[in-house]
């Protein structure tokens, strides 16, 4: 196995090490935040990171492999909706957004799989989908440094900083919920004679 390949499967072993950290639930904190927020967050950076890795190494390296198409954008997936499902049960993300983007992504999945199928073809991302993966990311490295619930700061006066982040993580999930709504939309739209076939 390449190290490509590696490095996506190491991605998936970070999911559990995210989901123990956070049942044990490490008391402390820093600064507000809770230690084992801190702990997931850096651990989800981790993740996100080897899926840059990953990607660059394989290209550089010749080293692409049917077995890493399959298993990267899955890898992701389990990632960043695992990453959601901690933040809905910490109380800081409302379960609407992560339904919006698990729909998307099984929609946009289904139809990439067709495509493959019936034409060969692979479908790139399109720029809507480019915009959701990039404010997704941040979005969720930053709710894990958020103590108050999304949108709060339309709800409560918060102190400087909590409003800051609050803010940002609000702003980047919505940015986040149109871009994949849009991208979803675009690559529907661009499969239309596919998916009547």
């Amino acid at each position: 196995m390449n190290t490509p390949n590696k490095l996506t499967l190491i991605r998936i072993l970070l999911v559990p090490i995210m989901l123990i950290v956070y049942l044990i639930n490490i008391p402390g904190n820093i600064f507000g935040i809770p230690l084992s927020a801190i702990i997931i967050d850096i651990i989800f950076i981790i993740g996100a990171l080897t899926d840059k890795v990953d990607g660059y190494l394989a290209r550089k390296n010749n080293q692409i492999t049917n077995f890493g198409k399959f298993l990267d954008p899955i890898a992701d997936k389990i990632l960043v909706i695992s990453a959601m499902l901690i933040l809905i049960q910490m109380g800081n993300l409302p379960a609407w957004i992560p339904i919006i983007i698990i729909t998307r992504e099984f929609a946009v999945s289904g139809y990439r799989l067709i495509a493959v199928q019936e034409k060969g073809e692979v479908i790139a991302a399109n720029k809507w989908g480019k915009i959701k993966t990039v404010t997704q990311m941040i979005a969720i490295i930053l709710a894990f440094l958020d103590t108050n619930p999304f949108g709060t700061i339309f709800t409560q006066t918060l102190p400087v900083w909590q409003f800051i982040i609050n803010l940002l993580v609000t702003a980047f999930m919505i940015i986040c919920v149109i871009a994949t709504i849009f991208s979803g939309y675009e690559y529907l739209k661009g499969g239309k004679d596919l998916l009547k076939s």
